[in-house]
């Protein structure tokens, strides 16, 4: 066969991968709603603790828990667990007990542990987690992220939802603040592409073989399905431990909710394209399972079905090109749909889908490449010997 004929087939298949992606996610966001608005709070409102693990979070970690001790719900207690910081995070959150503890407005209790010591066997942040799951006394965990913002209602809509949908793990998509194009583009294509590859809508359909999924930013377990499933101990050196905790409370047959959370919380991810490349580098192997032929199938995918239907639009002028034009279409409108709904956003970066996905392909075949030169990863100032991460991630 020619070449000409082969490139014709690559179009029309990768057009309908496209189309069936696309009538996919169509019938997949009818799934995925908006945390609603609390109508009242129970009558006999659980206690929840919120777990926030920081690791050099100075930056951070004072707007993020400030934020929390102004949350509406009456029932709550915060546990920060400042991990190994040789920063001044833990300074911060002392000064920040103080400063609480003077104020009568403030109801909440602030806790903090400082850990100094990171036993074998455990990832950082993991680790951190778990101790303060051990401190809490709450009937929900809420674990979250040192440098997320929320709203005053944020935890008292999500109890309300909770309780009413008798749902034991609810996670929650953020709103992503990125300052710059290319870092807004490069952000919002890897949780596209993210997206379309774990299907996250899935996880509201009560079916333990339908795939489960956490988020850092959000993540609100009751205690007895967190214990249920082994704890942070289960998942000790997983990097994406958010996602895999999602994972193992759907698997066990928990009832999950995921649901856009984009006028309730927001972050800023990275502050740089730069820092996103960096960051990304350090865990994405680990969504391979540390799998090199899952990894080489995964930088295929983002050549053939995202970078080379731009190509033919760009050097082909036949049927062919009409084939990729088409492509692209179907590309650029289920990015903006689906950033639409998970972002607030109006998916104006489109036009730098192939310079996102190259980036995406390096950030790959880079995390790929140190994991492999290094042995393992360093996390968080912290080396992880990469035939320890595989052996956990089975």
């Amino acid at each position: 066969m020619s070449t000409v004929g082969v490139i014709g087939i690559m179009g029309i298949l990768t057009l309908f991968y496209w189309l069936y992606v696309t009538l996919d996610v169509h019938r997949g966001l009818e799934l995925l709603r908006t945390l609603p608005r609390a109508v009242s709070i129970p009558d006999k409102p659980p206690l929840v603790s919120v777990i926030i693990a920081a690791k050099e979070e100075e930056r951070t970690i004072k707007e993020t828990v400030q934020h929390l001790l102004s949350q509406h719900y009456p029932r709550l207690e915060i546990i920060a667990v400042n991990d190994r910081s040789q920063d001044a995070t833990g300074v911060r959150l002392e000064e920040l007990r103080k400063w609480s503890e003077g104020k009568n407005e403030i109801r909440t209790k602030l806790q903090i542990i400082h850990i100094t010591h990171l036993p074998e066997g455990w990832l950082g942040k993991n680790h951190a987690l778990y101790q303060g799951y051990l401190q809490a006394r709450g009937q929900y965990l809420l674990f979250t992220d040192a440098d997320i913002l929320f709203a005053p209602g944020t935890i008292t809509d999500a109890v309300a939802y909770m309780k009413e949908h008798d749902v034991h793990h609810l996670t929650l998509t953020p709103h992503m603040i990125a300052r710059g194009r290319l870092l807004k583009g490069f952000v919002h294509f890897f949780l596209f592409s993210f997206s379309l590859f774990v299907r996250p809508w899935r996880a509201n359909l009560d079916n333990p073989r339908e795939p489960g999924i956490g988020i850092g930013a959000f993540n609100m377990v009751s205690r007895s399905a967190y214990e249920a499933v082994g704890t942070h101990q289960a998942i000790a050196l997983r990097p994406d431990d958010d996602l895999q905790l999602g994972i193992s409370l759907k698997k066990a047959g928990f009832r999950q909710r995921v649901l856009s959370a984009r006028h309730h919380l927001q972050v800023e991810w990275y502050r740089s394209l730069r820092e996103a490349v960096i960051g990304l580098e350090k865990n994405l192997f680990s969504g391979f399972r540390y799998s090199y032929f899952i990894a080489l199938l995964a930088c295929l995918g983002q050549l053939v079905f995202f970078i080379w239907p731009w190509l033919g639009l760009l050097f082909l002028w036949d049927w062919r090109g009409a084939v990729y034009a088409a492509t692209v279409i179907l590309q650029i409108w289920m990015y903006r749909k689906l950033m639409s709904r998970l972002m607030s956003s109006n998916g104006e970066e489109a036009y730098l889908l192939p310079v996102s996905a190259s980036l995406l392909l390096y950030t790959i075949v880079r995390s790929v490449w140190l994991t492999w030169r290094q042995g393992g990863i360093y996390w968080r100032g912290t080396f992880y010997a990469l035939r320890e991460l595989k052996r956990n991630a089975k």
